[in-house]
């Protein structure tokens, strides 16, 4: 299996200067890459230019451009274009499937903020120093970088990526390894219902609540982006030190709620993975649940529109990301994978309208948030709860249909 490792960097103010300089240069290949292959398609016979073609072109580039490109690993030059590659492949994918298909765009300095080096000694190496009590990275044009190694590697890496967050710098590994011994089973089962009121209800009764670390700091973060505003938009290199400390501040709160999230998400997942053998819960489509309501045209007066609800389900819109239940179940299948255990994804279509008891579904089941009230038989409990009873069923009924 693959497991990636994060690491803060140390570097020193030359090194940081490199390494921005990295950044900058493989950014500006980048959009070099994009804009031949614009220009090819519009001015060309709408010629086609593929990764193959471009990869083949560095060569040259380096020759004719050696203090900015030459400088650099090859193989991570060729990891850029092939980012771009990417960029492209789901860009005709999301046409093919009929989504919005947002045609790759330009990178300014201050977006573009990795470089990957696919193989650990081809432009890199990590752990260059081995007798020396400090751990290193050496990266081709900045040095042997210092590294913050706050747990040990397990296995052998295969790349090595370079990431700038903020004013801090990260090295990013990945590491195949042997999969590791699973967990003791502890024979229970369990269901999962994710929610705003309630970060996640189980079908035992059991609830975590919304930390909403979000919402706790939207009063700094609205007092940082004010102060912020007052700055006229400048690139990088042309704001004045009162202008990037506003950067900073914004950047350093959104920072802490990231990490108050991951964090939250790591010890719930957890939980979980340790209690259970097998984890049920809802196969949610978040894009579409915070999707903005559509315009609705008044019929009786041109250029006019009817109330649809928008300010309403922008504030749903943030608390859906405010809990982040996409972050938390990428974690939880990951953790699942490396102890052994089951996690099933079920349909959650009347998940909270269905009663446990005798199955009877209905919208007025559901009274208020919080109550479920059958029409039928009179069983009563929580929604949440409820919601998870249901979805474990279904897991049930699933996983023994698979094993079947």
């Amino acid at each position: 299996m693959i497991r990636a490792y994060k690491f803060l960097m140390r570097p020193t103010t030359g090194q940081q200067i490199a390494l921005g300089e990295m950044l900058r240069d493989h950014c500006s290949l980048y959009n070099g890459a994009l804009q031949e292959r614009r220009d090819a398609y519009r001015h060309v016979s709408r010629t086609t230019v593929r990764y193959g073609m471009q990869s083949g072109q560095l060569k040259d580039i380096r020759a004719f451009d050696p203090e900015r490109q030459g400088r650099w690993s090859y193989s991570s030059q060729q990891a850029t274009l092939r980012r771009l590659d990417k960029a492209f492949a789901a860009f005709f994918r999301r046409i093919k499937s009929g989504q919005t298909p947002g045609y790759p765009r330009f990178r300014s300095v201050s977006w573009f903020d990795t470089v990957e080096f696919p193989k650990d000694g081809d432009g890199c190496r990590w752990n260059s120093t081995p007798h020396d009590p400090v751990t290193r990275v050496r990266l081709q044009g900045v040095g042997h970088v210092k590294v913050n190694q706050h747990r040990a590697v397990v296995g052998r890496v295969k790349t090595v990526s370079v990431k700038r967050e903020g004013r801090k710098w990260f090295v990013v590994l990945t590491a195949e390894q042997e999969q590791p011994e699973p967990l003791p089973t502890t024979g229970s089962v369990v269901g999962i219902d994710l929610g705003i009121a309630n970060f996640l209800a189980d079908s035992g009764g059991e609830f975590v609540s919304n930390p909403r670390h979000g919402r706790r700091a939207a009063a700094k973060l609205e007092a940082a982006q004010q102060a912020l505003s007052r700055f006229p938009r400048r690139k990088a290199k042309d704001r004045t030190r009162n202008h990037q400390r506003a950067v900073d501040q914004v950047a350093r709160l959104h920072g802490k709620v990231r990490r108050q999230r991951l964090d939250h998400a790591h010890k719930t997942a957890l939980d979980l993975v340790r209690a259970h053998d097998v984890i049920a819960h809802e196969d949610l489509e978040i894009r579409n649940m915070s999707r903005a309501p559509a315009p609705k045209p008044d019929p009786e007066q041109a250029g006019a529109f009817l109330p649809n609800g928008a300010a309403a389900k922008a504030g749903l819109n943030r608390s859906i990301a405010d809990a982040g239940w996409g972050v938390f179940l990428t974690i939880l299948h990951a953790k699942a994978e490396s102890a052994g255990r089951e996690v099933i994804a079920v349909d959650p279509r009347n998940t909270s309208r269905t009663c446990p008891e005798c199955g009877h579904v209905s919208k007025e089941n559901r009274p208020t948030q919080e109550t479920f009230l059958c029409q039928s038989c009179g069983h009563t409990a929580h929604a949440d709860t409820v919601g998870a009873l249901n979805v474990l069923r279904a897991g049930l009924v699933r996983r023994n249909a698979h094993t079947a």
